[in-house]
């Protein structure tokens, strides 16, 4: 099993869910772009480590928002 020390560091993320928000939003999701189209919203942007991206993902579960994905980004897709 991996040290996790690679999940410990400033990476890009997606997240996709299920819900509409606005870009009145972008403070509250650490500055992430906000991406809407239909009835889901793409949030993109630079996570610090995984106690982070954990906070993230529990804001979106305080929002009631339901998570349809998380990916990520390698270094040639950023």
């Amino acid at each position: 099993m991996a040290n996790g020390s690679a999940f410990d560091e400033r990476r890009v993320y997606e997240i996709r869910v299920i819900g509409v928000l606005d870009q009145t939003w972008a403070d509250w999701f650490d500055g992430f772009g906000i991406h809407s189209q239909g009835n889901e919203t793409c949030l993109r942007g630079e996570v610090a480590d995984q106690a982070a991206l954990l906070g993230l993902l529990t804001k979106i579960v305080n929002l009631g928002l339901t998570l349809v994905w998380v990916k990520r980004k390698m270094e040639e897709e950023r």
